[in-house]
């Protein structure tokens, strides 16, 4: 079926937190009719207030009325919990779009679940936090068939400024994973460089200024590092309990390549160290906090 949806589509959306809400946000100013629902019915009751669109108490009360169900939640098992709750109200035609940083080889099980039904499903993650899916410049990873992609195309396009076409159903969570792991490496390893510079006496700000002037730049030290770790506020919106589970994913999308992952593997054991010694609830950025606590040294703005 490559029918073109009717805009404005009806959408269900289901997860409207820290990164579903400005993104379901773009969609109601696009002119897409949401409706919306949260675990949190507070949540999606205060967005309803707030934004607009109409509050869906159990999506399965509504599947079957929306062209597309947009799920924006934190693990593939929450996915798997919402697609199994509406399956008896599925209908032909419709399309499940997973936005969720999750396992492929999950996604890929669901898809074919749904394919029985005549039900697509196509993945789609992003990557911008929370600054970028307010103002709609999220970059966004798609797996799937073209032709279903096709008819996405509008409804991607109001959240993201970059929408990539991977390769088939799971190949965008594969590279979300992975650019999730480039970026943690990178972070890891400026944060060690700023501890290492503070101990021999170098200013953190002044190490991050020069860093973001020369070839050890990357995006935590240019957008990172003096927002959240030198301003002691570790409040980027993206939590250390979700890199660490897309670290893993990493991890085992190299096992089943049989793809060597020496630094990966060291990524992944020192975010999951760090989420262990602070406890529940981090912020990712909090991952310095750990490497400032083995060097008995605080990374803090000086007020440069």
């Amino acid at each position: 079926m490559t029918s073109t949806v009717k805009e404005p589509a009806s959408i269900l959306f289901v997860g409207v937190g820290n990164m579903g809400w400005p993104m379901a946000v773009r969609l109601c100013a696009a002119g897409f009719r949401l409706l919306i629902n949260d675990a949190v019915e507070q949540r999606s009751r205060a967005f309803v207030d707030q934004i607009g669109g109409r509050l869906v108490r159990n999506p399965a009360d509504e599947a079957g009325e929306a062209d597309v169900i947009i799920a924006m939640l934190p693990t593939s098992q929450h996915v798997a919990v919402v697609v199994d709750g509406i399956r008896p109200k599925l209908r032909a035609g419709q399309i499940v779009v997973d936005m969720t940083s999750g396992i492929p080889s999950r996604t890929r099980s669901i898809a074919s679940e749904l394919s029985k039904l005549g039900v697509f499903m196509v993945d789609a993650p992003v990557s911008g936090g929370v600054s970028r899916a307010v103002t709609g410049d999220l970059t966004i990873m798609t797996g799937g068939d073209n032709a279903v992609l096709d008819r996405v195309d509008a409804i991607l396009g109001a959240m993201g400024s970059a929408v990539h076409r991977i390769g088939p159903i799971g190949s965008g969570q594969a590279m979300k994973a992975l650019n999730n792991l480039a970026s943690a490496g990178g972070f890891l390893i400026a944060i060690e460089a700023l501890i290492i510079g503070r101990k021999f006496g170098i200013d953190a700000s002044l190490m991050t200024d020069v860093l973001n002037a020369s070839t050890g730049m990357n995006n935590s030290t240019q957008k990172k590092f003096k927002r959240f770790v030198l301003s002691r506020k570790f409040d980027s919106g993206f939590g250390l309990d979700l890199l660490v589970k897309d670290l893993s994913i990493a991890l085992d999308i190299a096992r089943e390549v049989d793809a060597p992952s020496p630094f990966a593997s060291l990524c992944r054991e020192l975010s999951a160290a760090a989420s262990a010694l602070l406890g529940p609830g981090q912020d990712h950025t909090a991952l310095a906090r750990w490497g400032e606590t083995l060097a008995r040294v605080e990374l803090a703005a000086t007020g440069r």
